[in-house]
C-alpha cells in the first residue's frame, strides 16, 4: 500500500506539469521514500550505499545517494525484486548486443506520467494536436526500445494520427516517406516531424541526391534527438538543422533537442518553442548535476564535468544515474539547465571506475 501511495504521490507531481516547481524540500521527502522502498527491493543498491558509508535513514538530503554508473544496468544484478511491466535495452552501439544495457520497469505507469506533461510543454505548447511522421521505429517493431515506447504513447495520446516511416533495422521507407511530406505540405497543415539525428542525416541525403525540397507549413516543428553514438558518421547539429531547414523548410527555431536515455524515465528538451535558450532543462521531478570525472564531486557552473542526473521517476530501478555524457551548466542558468557536450573520450573515467568496482563487489555480498 505505501508503495502504491508513493507512486500516485509521484504522479500527481508530474501531473502538475514541468511549470510547477518542486521545492527543494519536497523533492526531499520525495527521495527519501524512494530510497526506502529501493533499499528494501533493490539489495546490491543497499550494499551499494553501505559501501559508500550512507545507511539506511541516514542522510539529509538526495546530493548524499551515490551515483550508479550507466554502465551498471548491463549488470543484471542491478534490478529490483518483482515482475517488471517492460524491459527496455540499449541500442548496444558501443560494445554489441551482448553488452546492451537494461532497465526493467515494473510499472510504466510513472513513465507516461513523467513523459506526457514534459513532451506537451515543449514539442506542443500552443495545445496543438498534430499529425506526426516518425523516423523512429514503432513500438510494434522494437518493443525493447524506450524511444520508440515513447513514441507510441505520444501517437495514442497526443498526436492526431501517426505514420511510421524507419523500420526497426534502421531502413528509411523513403518513397513513402516522400510522399507523406508532400501530402502534409499540400494539405496546409503543420506537422510534427520525430526522429533520431541519423535518420534525419538519411532523409537528408535522399532528398539532395534527388535534388527534391519541401515547404511544411508554419507551425510545422521538429523533435530530434540521439546523436551518433556509434555512428561512421557525424553531422555539427548547426549543419543539421541548416538541411532541415533547406530540405523541409522548418526553421532551426522549430527544432527542438531531445535529450534522454534508456536508463531514465525523464526526458530533457530545449525550450526553443517557447523562445528559451538552446539548453536542456530538467522537469521539477529531477535535479542534474555536473560531477567531476575523477572525485565525482559536484563542480561549480562553468566547469565541465560527468552529467549525473537524479530521476524521481526511476522509482523501479534506482534515481541516481551517473552518465558517460559530458555537459556544464553555464553560469548565467544557474540551477537552470545545462548543455551536453557529448560523450566522453578515452579511458573510463577514474570516478566511474571506482563505482563500478563497488557495485560488483556490492552484488557478491550478503543479503541485508
Amino acid at each position: 500500500m505505501n508503495g502504491t501511495r508513493l507512486r500516485d504521490d509521484l504522479i500527481g507531481v508530474m501531473g502538475a506539469g514541468v511549470g510547477t516547481p518542486l521545492s527543494d524540500a519536497d523533492f526531499d521527502d520525495l527521495a527519501r521514500r524512494i530510497s526506502e522502498q529501493q533499499w528494501e527491493r533493490n539489495p546490491v543498491f543497499a550494499r551499494f550505499c553501505a559501501a559508500r558509508g550512507v545507511q539506511r535513514g541516514s542522510w539529509s538530503s538526495w546530493h548524499a545517494l551515490p551515483p550508479v554508473p550507466t554502465r551498471a544496468f548491463r549488470d543484471r544484478g542491478l534490478v529490483s525484486r518483482g515482475p517488471a511491466q517492460a524491459v527496455f535495452r540499449t541500442s548496444g552501439t558501443t560494445g554489441g548486443a551482448a553488452a546492451r544495457g537494461e532497465h526493467r520497469v515494473p510499472d510504466l505507469s510513472l513513465y507516461h506520467a513523467s513523459l506526457r506533461p514534459n513532451f506537451k510543454a515543449h514539442l506542443l505548447p500552443d495545445g496543438a494536436r498534430l499529425p506526426m511522421i516518425s523516423l523512429i521505429p514503432s513500438p510494434l517493431e522494437v518493443p525493447d526500445s524506450s524511444l520508440s515506447h515513447m513514441i507510441g504513447v505520444v501517437e495514442a495520446e497526443l498526436a492526431a494520427e501517426t505514420r511510421y516511416f524507419v523500420d526497426k533495422d534502421g531502413r528509411l521507407e523513403e518513397r513513402g516517406l516522400r510522399s507523406a511530406l508532400g501530402d502534409a505540405e499540400g494539405a496546409g497543415d503543420p506537422v510534427l516531424v520525430v526522429g533520431t539525428a541519423f535518420a534525419f542525416v538519411h532523409l537528408l541525403d535522399a532528398l539532395t541526391a534527388r535534388g527534391t525540397r519541401f515547404r511544411l507549413p508554419d507551425g510545422s516543428r521538429v523533435m530530434e534527438t540521439g546523436g551518433f553514438k556509434g555512428r561512421s558518421r557525424t553531422v555539427p547539429r548547426e549543419e543539421l538543422y541548416a538541411a532541415i531547414n533547406g530540405r523541409l523548410g522548418i526553421p532551426p527555431r522549430r527544432i527542438v533537442n531531445e535529450y534522454g536515455m534508456t536508463e531514465l524515465l525523464s526526458q530533457f528538451y530545449e525550450p526553443v518553442l517557447a523562445g528559451g535558450a538552446r539548453l536542456h532543462r530538467p522537469p521539477p521531478w529531477v535535479r542534474t548535476r555536473v560531477l567531476d570525472p575523477a572525485t565525482l564531486e559536484p563542480l561549480p557552473p562553468g566547469r565541465e564535468g560527468l552529467l549525473c542526473h537524479f530521476d524521481l521517476a526511476n522509482l523501479g530501478s534506482v534515481c541516481c544515474v551517473l552518465t558517460e555524457d559530458l555537459g556544464v551548466e553555464p553560469p548565467e542558468v544557474e540551477g537552470h539547465g545545462f548543455r551536453v557536450l557529448g560523450r566522453n573520450p578515452g579511458a573510463e573515467p577514474r570516478g566511474c571506475s571506482l563505482a563500478m568496482d563497488e557495485l560488483m563487489t556490492a552484488r557478491s555480498g550478503p543479503t541485508l
